[in-house]
């Protein structure tokens, strides 16, 4: 189609532009945006230049601008998918505009998404980059905007789905007045082999990180050969706090040591034990997890240690215990802490000989099993109390590990929740593009008092939420979260207070309405009376007047009543 060559309002772009200062982000939409000193991306244009030549700089900033097309193709499509297509692909000039890139001026536009059909020309005034190579460099003997080029390819190649590349017939870097710009599917420019490879993965960074990734292959193998480690598939993480727990983690596995993992509620204690078991030599054998909080006070012997037959009424046939179970593999006991006093003598036993009794049994059963106790309470605290035996925290205690909270490892949210997110996408067979930037960030500072639990759950629900082939945002994980105080652009470029978004469509319908505001003070007030049933001081409250407010303006509205 030919597009017509002037711009729809931005007031819907701008509205969407947010500057949040408590949370220290800028938004557009739900990506997050960055404001920068061009000075600042003009050194670091410079450096590249200087330091790995013209031609990979290139290949990187158009690269950088690329991946940013590429970006908001995908906001222009949610955000005027309903509108005409070239007022929807004319989202891209106007947020580089109101990104501060350069004016940008449609020349001449003619399109058809269906057919991939594309011819286009726009010129540029006051480029950022092009003034920036000129301070740098002088004049340029070839156009310089690659980062402004590169965004256009971007944008316009997502929104035709192939690749559409664009290059400048004039440059302000060159010495022109502006910079003009014409792009077509990179089949039809004469040097497509050579435009290719400006958006092309190949690289000289991209060569050494092959390589090092070869080299580390390498160690790994090793490092493998010579002991038993836990799988980096089993636990996530790589923050520091992470690391200790799971270094000790490894060391542990080559031994038969008991091993009590200590940490809150939801931080993962099982999965730590189930790795443990699986990175040391009793992997082919049974791991059996028990939650001692959970079983009855009164029949947790017979799960732990098996009943023979009428060992009590009930007791039709000889039943083994988790222990029996467990036999040459790990046993797990989750909340130990909660276990009765009785019980714990008899655990003590066994840890102590190796060997397990059956209720009603007048025998000893050896067992080859080892123990992975946890614990969310202080075993200290609670033999000074008489809750827990002293010499079985000596026994348990031989090789603790402190699993740590997930506020204490942000680092570790980002990788956590992606791996989540490719399980649960595929347990509830969802195609989602990923979790959203606004959305990423509320999960990194938010407190989690229920852990990698908790996280497990959110990212669950925001899975079951999202929809098909979209991606989790901030409202699929925090439904009620209120807003935080924000700011967008006004039409004059100034920055206005935002209101939530019901506030913002009641305001609009009001607008719409052609009510005064005089007439809609009169109807607030006749409605706030009423729904307070004639009692002035309710309605005040309502209205967050107090009642001599409210009288004043309720005999104002009279008396311009009794006028008309």
């Amino acid at each position: 189609m030919e597009a017509k060559l002037s711009y729809p309002p931005n007031a819907d772009l701008r509205h969407l532009l947010r500057f949040d200062p408590q949370s220290g982000a800028i938004w557009l939409g739900e990506h997050r945006m960055l404001l920068l000193h061009t000075a600042a991306l003009s050194g670091l244009r410079q450096d590249l230049i200087h330091s790995v030549g013209p031609v990979h700089a290139r290949r990187l900033l158009t690269r950088m601008g690329y991946a940013s097309g590429r970006r908001d193709a995908e906001f222009a499509r949610t955000t005027r998918g309903a509108l005409s297509l070239d007022a929807a692909f004319l989202v891209g000039p106007q947020l580089h505009m109101l990104e501060g890139a350069a004016c940008v001026t449609p020349v001449q536009l003619d399109f058809d998404a269906a057919t991939g059909r594309f011819s286009g020309e726009f010129r540029w005034d006051n480029s950022w980059e092009a003034h920036a190579h000129r301070q740098a460099f002088g004049l340029a003997e070839t156009p310089a905007c690659w980062v402004l080029l590169g965004y256009a390819s971007g944008y316009t190649s997502a929104f035709m789905g192939r690749l559409i590349v664009f290059k400048e017939i004039c440059c302000a870097a060159c010495g022109a007045d502006h910079c003009q710009i014409v792009g077509q599917p990179v089949d039809e420019w004469p040097d497509a082999a050579e435009q290719r490879q400006y958006f092309e993965d190949d690289s000289l960074l991209d060569t050494i990180a092959a390589l090092n990734e070869q080299v580390q292959a390498l160690v790994t193998t090793i490092e493998s050969a010579r002991e038993p480690c836990i799988s980096a598939g089993m636990l996530v993480g790589a923050s520091p706090a992470f690391q200790e727990a799971h270094a000790l983690l490894n060391r542990a596995a080559a031994t038969q040591v008991t091993v009590l993992l200590t940490g809150e509620t939801g931080v993962g204690k099982e999965r730590f034990a189930r790795a443990l078991h699986q990175g040391s030599a009793r992997a082919a054998g049974p791991f059996i997890a028990v939650n001692c909080a959970a079983l009855p006070a009164d029949l947790i012997e017979a799960e732990l240690f098996g009943v023979e037959r009428g060992a009590y009424t009930g007791a039709h046939a000889s039943r083994s215990g988790r222990f029996e179970r467990a036999d040459g593999g790990t046993l797990f006991l989750d909340e130990v802490g909660d276990l009765p006093l009785p019980s714990q003598a008899k655990l003590l036993r066994v840890l102590q000989d190796g060997e397990i009794e059956r209720l009603g049994a007048e025998t000893t059963r050896k067992v080859n099993v080892r123990l992975v106790a946890a614990t969310n309470v202080d075993l200290e605290a609670a033999v000074s109390q008489g809750r827990f035996r002293r010499d079985l925290l000596y026994r348990l205690n031989v090789y603790p590990i402190c699993i740590p909270p997930l506020r204490e490892r942000t680092a570790d949210i980002e990788p956590l929740a992606n791996h989540l997110l490719a399980r649960f996408t595929a347990l509830h067979q969802k195609r989602l593009s990923g979790i959203g930037e606004r959305a990423m960030q509320a999960l990194v500072h938010y407190d989690w008092p229920g852990n990698v639990r908790e996280l497990e759950n959110l990212i669950e629900r925001g899975v079951i939420l999202a929809p098909q082939g979209g991606s989790i945002e901030l409202e699929h994980l925090f439904p009620h979260q209120p807003p935080g105080i924000q700011a967008t652009v006004s039409a004059k470029g100034r920055l206005a207070p935002v209101r939530p978004d019901s506030e913002q469509a009641l305001c609009a319908r009001i607008l719409d309405s052609g009510l005064s505001l005089e007439s809609l003070e009169s109807q607030l007030l006749d409605l706030a009376v009423e729904r307070a049933g004639g009692n002035l001081s309710g309605a005040a409250r309502q209205l967050g007047l107090t009642r001599p407010q409210l009288a004043y303006r309720l005999k104002r509205q009279q008396d311009k009543g009794n006028e008309a």
